[in-house]
């Protein structure tokens, strides 16, 4: 056996009222003069970590939108300099999260990381900028944090909608590393215990959104999952997601949980392996029914449909996702995308 594994170089600190911890993390990384980033609607929780960096805070930009516009990102770097800023604080979501990728693969301004959802982003390589309704995307480790806060107690308050789709985001992450060309037995190690403590928790979360347990292995799970894709090469899923995300300004979460279980059938026939782990971690032998059925009890969408897309729509998507080669287990011709969208439209696979 002959493997690469590439580990990602940030810290992380994990468990309930680690928040507390900024300013440590703050000083042990010599920040003396953090930005902190949310979006409009996090504006108190990020006034809540300005309180507790103290002086350390110089400012708030709470701007920070779904799929990074480009112009947000010029405006929070912008911001950035206009206070001395020597680093950031990314508190929220993806939204947020990328926001900071932005600012940090464009200044190299330090970022510490405080994920409030289980989108992952955290632990990628990969940033994304939204422009004229085309999301460009990359991967550079610039945009890696210095340090993860990771408290389980800033998701209770999370919907349980958001928790849902949320969690899904980060169980895709799992299942295209499994099959990545890049991928080792560490990955598939990580992947598999990612998929399966998510899977156990979401319904936990569904019932009880305050079980600060379930909401502790939720984060987990999204810890892991989204350190598999950081270790890893993107495939078909994450390359739609991106296109239905930036060219037509689908909720990002929503778009991973609805066509995972597509590409999953799509893939999964040649990938037996990732199939397997899957299958255990899921304790199914539907992977592909699994999942889409497993969402949408939760009350998750089923359908692109749902979402706004139209089968109009497919002859832009197509055009993009063939305009850059990608790695796949299997080979995407136009009609078989096409196939793959009419099924995601109109939730095939859904109960």
């Amino acid at each position: 056996m002959t493997f690469t594994y590439d580990a990602l170089p940030m810290r992380v600190v994990f468990g309930a009222g680690s928040l507390r911890q900024l300013p440590q993390e703050a000083e042990r990384l010599g920040l003396r003069r953090l930005l902190v980033l949310s979006t409009p609607g996090q504006r108190v929780l990020a006034e809540h970590a300005a309180a507790l960096l103290g002086d350390t805070c110089v400012g708030l930009f709470t701007e920070a939108r779904m799929h990074v516009p480009v112009d947000v990102a010029e405006a929070a770097r912008t911001a950035a300099r206009g206070v001395g800023a020597d680093g950031c604080l990314a508190i929220g979501g993806g939204s947020t999260i990328g926001l900071g990728k932005a600012i940090a693969l464009s200044s190299g301004l330090p970022v510490i990381s405080v994920p409030t959802t289980y989108a992952g982003s955290e632990m990628i390589t990969v940033w994304g900028l939204t422009q004229d309704g085309r999301k460009r995307t990359g991967r550079d480790r610039a945009v890696l944090p210095r340090s993860v806060v990771y408290d389980p107690e800033l998701t209770v308050g999370l919907p349980v909608d958001v928790s849902v789709t949320s969690g899904f985001n980060a169980i895709a992450h799992a299942v295209e590393a499994l099959y990545a060309p890049d991928a080792s037995p560490i990955v598939s190690l990580m992947a598999e215990e990612g998929v399966r403590s998510l899977a156990t928790a979401l319904p936990a979360v569904a019932t009880g959104p305050r079980d600060i347990e379930a909401r502790t292995d939720a984060l987990r799970g999204a810890w892991l999952c989204g350190a598999c894709l950081g270790a890893t090469t993107m495939s078909l899923h994450h390359k739609l997601c991106h296109i239905l995300g930036g060219t037509f300004d689908l909720p990002h979460a929503a778009v991973h949980t609805v066509v995972l279980p597509y590409v999953a059938a799509f893939n999964l026939p040649t990938a037996p392996a990732a199939e397997q782990a899957l299958r255990r971690a899921l304790a199914t032998d539907d992977v592909p029914k699994h999942l889409a059925r497993a969402s949408a009890d939760l009350g998750a969408p089923r359908s692109l449909a749902e979402l706004g897309l139209t089968e109009g729509d497919f002859d832009e998507i197509a055009v993009q996702a063939q305009a850059h080669p990608y790695a796949n287990p299997r080979p995407v011709t136009e009609e078989a995308l096409r196939a793959l969208l009419t099924d995601a439209l109109n939730g095939a696979l859904a109960p």
